[in-house]
Parts: structure tokens; C-alpha cells; sequence
């Protein structure tokens, strides 16, 4: 049976929740496979918004099980927050399964990440400072504390010592930071584990399970294409894989069982910290798509930046993911503009690029050359079909579908959870 992934196809704020919460009906089981509360999702279900950072949007449909896979690194005093946040609001979570492979962000990587990135100054990469990057580090290095790690109070003291014996060093010598206590760290961590046990398990082996006997199991990355650590524009990257293939390595469910992948595309463009962005606004322009758009950080409340629809990177990310289907989103906002520019290619040193160049330097001199397609006045958010669309929106998705390379099976015209034209099914 179906396991069907969502990946962002541009730089992260696509609106992949509203997708995954569209797709909510139809499936068992929604996995976060990669990213820590970096990230977020909005869903707003009627008059009710909901900001999510770690937990899966699936956590609001009462019949699926949400997953937290061994690729994602998790905060647990956030997810607890997280957690009784949504009790309040009536939202039970009591069906959360989490891996006991994941990584836990502790203390250290958190005051590491945070003074890091302030010494960086101008060269500073955007960082959340919610220490992400220094626990895939750590991962990395085989220096990680692991969620499993919270059952066993003596492995876990150990590993907080062992770390410390560095961390330490580097907060208070290098940094001049206090240096920060195994003992307490200890016994805040152990706090947590008493209410995150029953929740931790072989999540591998379940969603194996579970597609053998026939559930859609329905796999949601935090961030976007460009921001993977391989193939985004380094090194202004997330610290993990966003990718189809992170949905592998980060669930512990193999390619083969892979059926469909969606690609979230915005109707226009944005990003969030530093690095290259070609199709970038620094005028009035950018800033009514911002304001129109609602282009604030979920997780941080940034403002992002905005531009107008990439196609090269767009195109990128069919051919990184494997794009069989492309979900449209905020269609809405580029409703009474006149026309609407698009970038086809790119301009760098004088030569045409159809595709994203190679090095970073060049990437970093590439300036669009834009197509204008007819824009439209109607208000769409109303529309129950694509046919309820203005010719010229219909026209503007055509064109996006196109240049993109794979097809557009919905399209999102407003924030709420009816405002999906579904064109054809996604699972």
C-alpha cells in the first residue's frame, strides 16, 4: 500500500501542513522524518490556527497515528509544550509514537548553536538557535544522545558527562560562557523521560507493519528542497535531508515502498535567513507580497523573504525528488495584480542557465529572466473547482505545471482547510 511523501520544493514555508492536513482523511499514519522545531506547520481547521514545530500535522486528525521518525531531532521540554498546548485546545496525543533512534537536543547544543552564530557575524548562516545544526553534529560524530537513551538513567548520565567533558571546554575557553551542570541537566532530562516513555518505540518496525497490511502511511519533511544539506545551496542549508531520500533514512521505510511524492510549491517565492535568492524583492513589490501573503516565520517570526516564482528551482526539485505531483499553494495571493512576473532562467556573467548553475559563486551571481504571464482581479478564494478559476489563473497554473516538469494536482486557494481545488486524488 501507499507510503507517499511531502517534500517542499523551494526554500521551506511552502505550506506543506495545509497539505498533509488535506491528505488527513485518507491516510493511517503521518511521519516527521527529519528537522527539530526549526520548523513549523499552520493549519487552520474553520476559525481555529494551529502552529506545530515538532509534532506531525497528522496529531489533529483524531483516526491517524503520528509519527516522530529516528531522523528528526527533538527538544523534548518543546514537545512536552507542544504537547500540553494542544490539550488545551481539546487535541489529544496520546497516539504520538516517537523513535527511540531519534536524537535528543540538549542544553549544550543549544548554547553552542547561539554563540556560534553570533560570533559569525556577517558570515552567519541564519541559524534558529534552536540547536539544531550542533545535535546532527553530534550525530554525526557518534556523540549523540539518543531518545532510547532517556530509559536507561545510567546510560544517560553517562553520555551528559561524556559530552560536557568537551562541550564545557568549548563554552567556557574558547567562548567564555559558564559552563553548564551534568546533575541538573541530568534530572530535567529524566523528568521528561517519565512522560515521554510510553510514547517511545521501534517506529520502523510499526510502519513496516502497517504497509504490509495495507494503511497509506504518509511521510512530511520540515524545510524545502533548497535547504537540503547535500543538494540545497550551501552552505546556507538546513542540517538534514528535506529530500525524498531523507523520507528513507529518516523513517526507516525503503525507497521501494515509496509510491507517490508531492512537491509543494508556492505560487511565488520565499526564504527565510541568509544565502542566495535570485528572484529576491528588495522593493514595495516584496514587501505586498509579504504582507498579502502573511510572510512571517511560523516557528520564529521572521519576516521572510519574497520574490517571484522560481521554475529553475522548480525544476530542480522534480528531478532531486522524483516529483509526481506538484501541490500549488497561495494561489490566492497574487489575486489583482496586473501581471506577474516568472523566472524562466537564469542570467549569470552573460550566459543563459536553464538550470541551477553548479558552484555556489555563480548561483550567487545569477539574476532571473523573467517570462510576464496576464495576471487576474477575481477574488478566488471562493473556488470549488479549477474551472471556478479566472482564465488567466487557469493559464498561470498551466504555465507553472510546464515549466515545473510534473503535474498540478491541487492548488490552494486560501489558508482555511476547504480552500483546496483538488484536481486529482494524491494517494
Amino acid at each position: 500500500m501507499p507510503a507517499v511523501v511531502l517534500v517542499g520544493a523551494q526554500w521551506g514555508d511552502e505550506g506543506k501542513g495545509k497539505a498533509t492536513d488535506l491528505l488527513g482523511g485518507d491516510v493511517d499514519y503521518v511521519v516527521r522524518y527529519q528537522g527539530g522545531n526549526n520548523a513549523g506547520h499552520t493549519v487552520v481547521i474553520g476559525d481555529q490556527k494551529y502552529a506545530l514545530h515538532l509534532l506531525p500535522t497528522g496529531v489533529l486528525s483524531p483516526d491517524v497515528v503520528p509519527v516522530i521518525g529516528n531522523g528528526v531531532v527533538i527538544d523534548p521540554g518543546v514537545l512536552l509544550s507542544e504537547i500540553d498546548g494542544l490539550a488545551e485546545r481539546g487535541i489529544n496525543c496520546d497516539r504520538l509514537l516517537i523513535s527511540a533512534n531519534a536524537h535528543l537536543i540538549m542544553p549544550h547544543h543549544k548554547a553552542i548553536d547561539k554563540v556560534t552564530e553570533r560570533y559569525l557575524g556577517k558570515s552567519k548562516i541564519g541559524t534558529t538557535g534552536r540547536g539544531i545544526g550542533p545535535t546532527y553534529g553530534d550525530k554525526i560524530s557518534r556523540m549523540g544522545i539518543r531518545v532510547q537513551d532517556l530509559l536507561d538513567p545510567g546510560i544517560l548520565g553517562q553520555k551528559i558527562e561524556a559530552a560536557l567533558t568537551e562541550k564545557n571546554q568549548i563554552l567556557t575557553k574558547i567562548y567564555n560562557r559558564r559552563g553548564l551542570e551534568p546533575a541538573k541537566i541530568l534530572e530535567e532530562y529524566l523528568g521528561y523521560a517519565e512522560r515521554l516513555r510510553p510514547h517511545i518505540t521501534d517506529t520502523s518496525l510499526v510502519l513496516t507493519r502497517a504497509l504490509d497490511e495495507g494503511k497509506v502511511v504518509l511521510l512530511e519533511g520540515g524545510q524545502g528542497t533548497l535547504l537540503d544539506i547535500d543538494h540545497g545551496t550551501y552552505p546556507f542549508v538546513t542540517s538534514s535531508s528535506p529530500t525524498s531520500g531523507g523520507a528513507c533514512t529518516g523513517s526507516g521505510i525503503p525507497p521501494n515502498r515509496l509510491t507517490r511524492i508531492i512537491g509543494i510549491l508556492k505560487a511565488y517565492t520565499t526564504r527565510v535567513g541568509s544565502g542566495p535568492f535570485p528572484t529576491e524583492l528588495l522593493d514595495e513589490q516584496g514587501e505586498w507580497l509579504r504582507q498579502t501573503g502573511g510572510e512571517f516565520g511560523v516557528t520564529t517570526g521572521r519576516n521572510r523573504r519574497c520574490g517571484w516564482f522560481d521554475a529553475v528551482i522548480a525544476r530542480y526539485a522534480t528531478r532531486i525528488n522524483g516529483v509526481t505531483d506538484f501541490f500549488l499553494t497561495k494561489l490566492d495571493v497574487l489575486s489583482g495584480l496586473e501581471r506577474i512576473p516568472v523566472c524562466v532562467a537564469y542570467d549569470v556573467d552573460g550566459v543563459r542557465h536553464d538550470e541551477i548553475p553548479m558552484t555556489q559563486t555563480e548561483f550567487h551571481h545569477a539574476k532571473p529572466i523573467y517570462e510576464e504571464l496576464p495576471g487576474w482581479q477575481e477574488d478566488i478564494t471562493g473556488a470549488k473547482t479549477f474551472e471556478d478559476l479566472p482564465p488567466n489563473a487557469q493559464a498561470y497554473v498551466r504555465a507553472l505545471e510546464e515549466m515545473s516538469g510534473a503535474p498540478v494536482s491541487a492548488i490552494g486557494v486560501g489558508p482555511g482547510r476547504t480552500q483546496t481545488l483538488q484536481l486529482r486524488s494524491l494517494v
